[in-house]
């Protein structure tokens, strides 16, 4: 369990307070506060003040910090550089569709992925977030961006399933009636393809989405865009799809970014086409996001067109992502990382 008390459940909290000697409806109180994004027990006023001081000392609560946030002034996409108790950053991006607001959460500080077309995975995993931490991205955000957050994509910083027990817990969190009660069907976990941790989570039968970043149709190409293939190859990543759509009844959805002359012809899709076959699928294409860092470019928009086609031509469900935040570096990693920099540059001119 947990050390910091807003990663814990309610009856986990129950049992702290019932070794301090306090009454079983106490952790209800503390919960709903704790899940209504209170910075200090000092808020909590209808618990004993002697109570606050004592869960103060013993449980130690901390809000995360707005380092940077941008605000896009196109489509009012949101993005924050939140720092951390331990002073790490991580982003959250909040979106608005005519359906409601999104926020996109981190699930780790930095990425192990390597994905060559990625700025979170540049210098690599830091440590992973603990539950709390997630939960705070959305709460916070909701606070001060003032919208009501109704839907949650684990899709920035880090691969949620290299996080495995720790964003179980913050999913429990984030879908309790007591708390933020975001409805698990409202939820979509993005990750590049760990078979054995996606074999898991099918067993645990939840309503969320499953999206999984694929971004080519063989090995061939993935190899040279996602290191994690060589560990999890192509058919063993379609098998374990196939798997968990049968335990689940969810329809899969695959993630592919569109890089020009890698993964864009049309006998790319036609491969996709034949893969694929007999499994319920909607493919989000989505238009590259350019990394100072990487030589890969984005695909014309009459390859992504003719790729789209060629995908429902033959029975796949194919939307081209609507691309939001491009002025305000909304790409995931790319604040986090042009904040490194500028700090490393401060730093070498004291």
């Amino acid at each position: 369990m947990s050390k910091n008390i807003k990663s814990m459940t309610q009856p986990e909290i129950a049992g702290v307070l019932k070794e301090l000697g306090q009454p079983g409806f106490r952790a209800k109180q503390v919960y709903t506060w704790l899940h209504k994004g209170v910075k200090s027990y000092e808020e909590m006023t209808n618990l004993p003040k002697d109570l606050r001081l004592l869960l103060a000392e013993k449980y130690p609560i901390y809000a995360p910090r707005v380092v940077r946030k941008q605000e896009s002034q196109k489509d009012g996409t949101i993005k924050y550089l939140w720092q951390l108790a331990d002073g790490n950053c991580v982003e959250t991006v909040l979106m608005r569709y005519h359906y409601g607001n999104t926020v996109c959460i981190s699930s780790e500080v930095g990425c192990l992925m390597g994905c060559a077309f990625c700025a979170s995975t540049l210098g690599g995993l830091i440590r992973r977030l603990e539950p709390h931490e997630m939960l705070d991205q959305v709460l916070f955000t909701q606070i001060d961006s003032g919208l009501p957050i109704s839907h949650i994509v684990l899709m920035g910083i880090g691969e949620p399933l290299d996080n495995f027990d720790n964003v179980m817990r913050f999913l429990e969190l984030v879908n309790s009636p007591e708390g933020m009660n975001i409805s698990m069907r409202h939820i979509s976990l993005s990750t590049c393809g760990l078979v054995p941790k996606i074999d898991e989570l099918a067993k645990r039968k939840l309503q969320l989405t499953l999206s999984v970043s694929l971004h080519a149709p063989n090995d061939e190409v993935r190899n040279t865009i996602m290191p994690v293939n060589k560990a999890y190859p192509t058919e063993a990543l379609l098998a374990a799809c196939r798997r968990y759509y049968e335990q689940t009844s969810r329809r899969i959805s695959f993630e592919y970014a569109m890089i020009d002359g890698v993964n864009d012809t049309v006998e790319h899709a036609k491969e996709l086409i034949r893969r694929l076959k007999g499994l319920p699928a909607h493919f989000n294409l989505i238009p590259l996001n350019h990394v100072e860092e990487s030589p890969l470019k984005p695909s014309t928009r009459n390859a992504v067109a003719r790729f789209q086609k060629t995908l429902e031509d033959g029975g796949i469900t194919a939307t081209v992502r609507r691309t939001l935040g491009g002025d305000i570096d909304a790409s995931c990693g790319q604040l986090r990382r042009k904040y490194q920099k500028e700090k490393i540059d401060a730093d070498a001119h004291l």
